[in-house]
């Protein structure tokens, strides 16, 4: 029994145009999802007004109340009736969509903030009297005089009131006032030179708080890292590397934390095109893919990139949201950012994040201490040899022999500063016979043999295979896999990808892809599985790694055991020796998991832990 369609009418449908009020609420469900979403369009003015202090405002999560205040440019009095029009702007001519250098374009925020709340704007430009009108629910009030000296005020209250389902999916107020606090931040960091407060004015009282970012001076990247640190603490600006590269007129910037600085999930990585804050799949992608053989799949690089370029060569008009952009050649902007993190990350040696220190540190706990007890001052290291030499049994008789005893100390105290110059200083000893203590010019360092050699073994077994190639078997039956015309033509663009990978496949005819060879050193394989892997990673993110995967945990496998083991004793050379190679083997600071290969503690922080301050 057939059943009726409830979207077709049993008679013939008729075509209407929707009033403007209605085609406001449309517009709005697609421009304004939340309190943030409001709270971003209008910071986005500001921004685009030429505002160098910015000042937000909100009660209740953004539900009662967003108010937006601002030193730009502002408006005429004449101009505010035509901005309250959908696509009215003063951004573009509408001549060229492609050429956009302004966050917003399209005209549509402001009326549709009108037709979902209660909507004030007052202004004053440079010339004119301040003026201010009133929208509610899509209602427009004359234009009337207000007192102003300068900029811009917009006022947003009872958002949705007059789309009351749509409160229904708004979340609690806390969690609206996260997401408000998350814009504000990413704003922030897209314009270092801005002053941002934000504040939170729930309840009766004067309000608090919650962020400010001074205006930063100096050059740009100065100026970057100062907002960055600002925004996410000092923390991340330690332990993050500056990206600066071209590439056939794309500019990457901005700053990449270490692997060892890594997060449980991808809450630290901001990424920015021609400034505008966006959410792209493929700039994601990439900087997963940069930190491929850093990090465990649990783990997520922390990181800030801000990706430059002429706006003919991304298109910014996909979404009414304008987080999601295209880029001309998506290939060349994933290439440049995942070589020159890659580089960045190459660069920084055995280095690894000072937050491993803090928190070693932090799970020691040393006894309380009451007034501080008078310490001697620690002596030098000849000082120290001299000493043990003269409390030595049978010194007395052995008196004699007093010069020969200076000139010995001297040498070893020679030897000691020649040996601890070193970054991961000079081995005294092992314990558990796993770990490596070894002492620097500044403190110690804690190394995890194993862990440190399985590095430097995995690193040599990836450079023999980029010199050598990966060895392809020959299937003797070629195995036949049947996809879809879509799946098909997506795999094949990808073949010579594959090849290098030693996955050999064809067309076969149809849509079939027939696999001739498979990575050797993968042993036999299920060929469909595998192709059925990378086809999944391919319309998750464009670009497949899965094969590079296999292979490289096939290698880190072998690192594993092919390293020194836990419980093995070293003698001194050996591990003097592990230390130095450390020191000159790039991705050293960490094991093939992202886990940290040695700790490094300053004195200070040492003679703090026995009150030695």
């Amino acid at each position: 029994m057939a059943r009726p369609n409830p979207n077709i009418s049993e008679t013939q449908p008729i075509i209407r145009q929707l009033d403007e009020a209605a085609v406001n609420r449309i517009a709005a469900g697609e421009v304004v999802e939340r309190p943030a979403s409001a709270v971003k369009e209008l910071v986005e003015n500001a921004i685009d007004a030429g505002a160098q202090r910015i000042t937000v405002e909100y009660s209740d999560g953004g539900k009662t109340l967003i108010r937006v205040t601002d030193d730009g440019c502002g408006m005429a009095p004449g101009d505010l009736t035509l901005a309250m029009s959908r696509h009215a702007t003063s951004k573009i001519d509408g001549s060229d969509l492609l050429n956009i250098h302004s966050f917003g374009f399209r005209g549509e925020a402001l009326p549709s903030l009108g037709a979902v709340g209660r909507l004030t704007i007052a202004s004053r430009a440079a010339g004119h009297d301040g003026a201010e009108i009133a929208v509610n629910g899509g209602q427009a009030t004359p234009v009337r005089p207000a007192a102003l000296n300068g900029g811009t005020v917009v006022t947003l209250r009872d958002l949705f009131f007059a789309t009351p389902a749509r409160l229904k999916f708004l979340r609690t107020d806390r969690a609206e006032a996260q997401a408000i606090g998350d814009v504000i931040k990413r704003l922030a960091m897209a314009e270092p030179f801005v002053q941002f407060v934000l504040r939170d004015v729930s309840g009766d009282g004067s309000g608090r708080e919650v962020f400010r970012a001074a205006a930063e001076q100096g050059d740009m990247f100065d100026a970057l890292q100062g907002r960055l640190a600002q925004v996410l603490g000092r923390g991340f600006a330690d332990n993050a590397l500056p990206i600066d590269a071209t590439r056939e007129g794309l500019h990457l910037t901005g700053f990449a934390a270490l692997p060892t600085y890594s997060r449980g999930s991808a809450v630290m990585q901001y990424l920015f095109v021609n400034g505008r804050p966006v959410r792209d799949k493929l700039m994601v992608g990439a900087l997963r893919g940069a930190y491929f053989d850093f990090l465990s799949r649990d783990r997520h690089p922390a990181a800030a990139l801000f990706l430059d370029c002429d706006p003919k060569l991304v298109d910014v008009n996909v979404h009414p949201a304008k987080s999601e952009v295209r880029f001309r050649d998506p290939g060349l902007a994933r290439g440049l950012i995942v070589s020159a993190l890659r580089h960045a990350l190459a660069e920084a040696g055995h280095r690894a994040s000072t937050t491993v220190a803090g928190a070693t540190l932090g799970a020691m706990r040393p006894e309380p201490t009451g007034a501080r007890v008078y310490q001697m001052e620690r002596p030098s290291a000849g000082a120290r040899i001299t000493a043990y030499t003269t409390q030595a049994p049978g010194f007395a008789e052995t008196a004699g022999m007093w010069g020969r005893v200076v000139g010995a100390a001297q040498e070893s105290e020679q030897t000691e500063n020649d040996a601890t110059h070193h970054p991961l200083g000079a081995a005294r000893g092992q314990v558990h016979e796993n770990y490596i203590i070894a002492q620097t010019a500044t403190g110690m360092v804690i190394v995890d043999q194993h862990a440190a050699h399985e590095r430097l073994v995995y690193e040599k077994l990836k450079h023999q295979m980029a010199e050598n190639g990966v060895a392809a078997q020959a299937l003797l039956i070629p195995e036949i896999v049947e996809l879809s015309a879509g799946d098909s033509a997506r795999l094949l663009e990808c073949a010579d990808d594959l090849a290098r990978l030693g996955l050999g496949i064809e067309a076969f005819g149809g849509d079939a892809i027939a696999v001739r060879e498979t990575p050797a050193i993968l042993g036999p394989v299920n060929a469909r599985a595998l192709i059925m892997d990378v086809l999944d990673e391919l319309a998750d993110q464009n670009e497949s790694n899965i094969v590079q995967a296999k292979i490289e945990s096939i290698l880190s496998r072998i690192a594993c055991h092919g390293s020194i083991r836990s419980g093995r004793w070293m003698r001194a050379e050996e591990m003097n020796a592990l230390l130095r190679e450390m020191e000159a083997t790039p991705h050293s600071g960490q094991c093939n998991h992202g886990r940290p290969t040695y700790v490094e503690l300053k004195l200070a922080d040492i003679e703090r832990l026995f009150g030695r301050t």
